[in-house]
């Protein structure tokens, strides 16, 4: 059921650790970072509510109900990564940044419906975390090529090293194949005829998701408010991350910066190689973090992975030794299994199953948001207040994690998925 998990986030991992540095090399001041990066949240925002309110209108007796959107969203990302390498210029970067989000965030959120629909309550907290895992899975493969492709692929095509192509080229192939591959196997539930029939009388229209949102948010659980203000800090904290943490270890380790071109593709292919290893410890911890959740329950696992997390942001910038950043990138690896599966159980068992789509297309509406906010501010705060210093820029990221970790602790559910747990212990 989430194979396709692994190729879409072998995507997402390419956006995390090689579109920056593709920047870099096109000649991106460190300030311009962040407002180049606009197009992934944008694309978040516009897309995943709107595709989950449609897939929750949407039955088709061959294709199914999520199964067409994964496809088209598939199809989208591999032609954008194929011709991502052969950018000539930052904004065509940026435009095909935008294309290859629409395409991720359209087979992104289905798919987690998807999941919800499959999975009974007893199922979930495991099926969640099975997506952390092959996150996890996903992302360490991305890292780990701009480790090994460098040393595979030498040499440069036009403003970009050879392993960069290698690296993208991939992406395509696994994008459209996993998510095949769990078209082919998994069968979606058919609704039942009382279900059918709900779907005859509410046809799609133009205006149906947007309707189907704004409903949406009137009732949405006051549960989901409270994730909302974790998540305020806790993405702001992760765009920080992404954007600066090859130029952080480039000037800890190297004293180096992105005009020194070997030196700074070295630090961007020890990140790889540290990224790694640290998604090695998220799908390692997942189904761990699973079983802790029944026993100490969900919002007392995240708060514990967001301080580890944040501690490894303030520990990072320090070290001046390659070999000690594995230390810190412990932390995260822990904290990134939490975020990839334990806030939707703070929250799925209060969202009404017919309305999984669009409520999991609000989740990542609230995860975009501060993306966007961080897209717009963090150049701003980076050039005026931290110096263009990118270590600076991740000490403020582990700040916000600390907030965000405390902003956990306020999160209330409803007695009923209070016993739900309990119950299981």
């Amino acid at each position: 059921m989430n194979v396709g998990f692994f190729g879409i986030q072998y995507s997402f991992g390419l956006q995390q650790s090689a579109v920056n540095p593709i920047y870099d090399f096109l000649g991106a001041h460190p300030d311009q970072i962040a407002i180049l990066n606009l197009g992934g949240p944008l694309a978040g925002l516009l897309i995943q509510p709107i595709i989950g309110a449609m897939s929750d209108k949407t039955w088709h007796p061959r294709f199914g109900r999520r199964k067409p959107y994964f496809l088209v969203g598939a199809i989208m990302c591999s032609l954008a990564l194929l011709f991502f390498p052969f950018s000539s210029s930052l904004w065509m970067a940026a435009g095909l940044l935008w294309i290859l989000d629409v395409g991720n965030n359209t087979a992104m959120e289905p798919y987690r419906a998807f999941v919800a629909d499959t999975l009974n309550e007893e199922q979930l907290p495991t099926g969640f975390q099975m997506q952390s895992f092959f996150t996890g899975f996903g992302q360490f493969l991305s890292y780990i090529s701009l480790f090994i492709f460098p040393l595979i692929f030498i040499g440069q095509t036009g403003s970009l090293p050879n392993w960069i192509y290698a690296s993208f080229f991939l992406g395509a192939i696994l994008s459209i194949s996993s998510i095949w591959w769990s078209m082919k196997t998994t069968k979606e539930i058919p609704p039942t005829e009382i279900e059918l029939q709900m779907l005859k009388q509410n046809k799609i229209g133009i205006f149906t998701p947007f309707i189907e949102i704004y409903q949406a948010i009137l009732v949405m659980p006051k549960v989901m408010w409270q994730l909302f203000l974790i998540y305020l800090f806790q993405w702001y904290a992760l765009m920080c991350y992404w954007q600066n943490n090859s130029k952080s270890i480039a000037l800890s380790v190297w004293n180096a910066t992105p005009t020194n071109k070997s030196l700074y593709a070295e630090a961007v292919s020890w990140n790889g190689l540290i990224g790694a290893f640290g998604f090695v410890i998220t799908f390692s911890v997942a189904f761990y973090l699973a079983t802790l959740s029944k026993k100490i329950g969900a919002k007392q696992v995240h708060f514990i992975c967001l301080l580890l997390t944040a501690i490894s942001f303030f520990i990072f910038p320090l070290m001046s030794n390659k070999f000690y950043l594995f230390i810190p990138i412990i932390g995260y690896g822990i904290g990134w299994a939490s975020m990839m599966g334990i806030p939707y159980l703070m929250v799925v068992s209060e969202i009404p199953k017919e309305r999984y789509g669009v409520y999991m297309g609000i989740i990542n509406m609230m995860i975009v948001i501060p993306m966007i906010i961080q897209n717009i501010s963090f150049g701003y705060i980076l050039k005026h207040f931290l110096h263009n210093d990118s270590r600076l820029a991740i000490t403020f990221a582990g700040v916000l994690l600390v907030i965000s970790a405390l902003c956990t602790l306020f999160i209330k559910t409803k007695k009923k998925s209070d016993l739900s747990v309990v119950s299981e212990m």
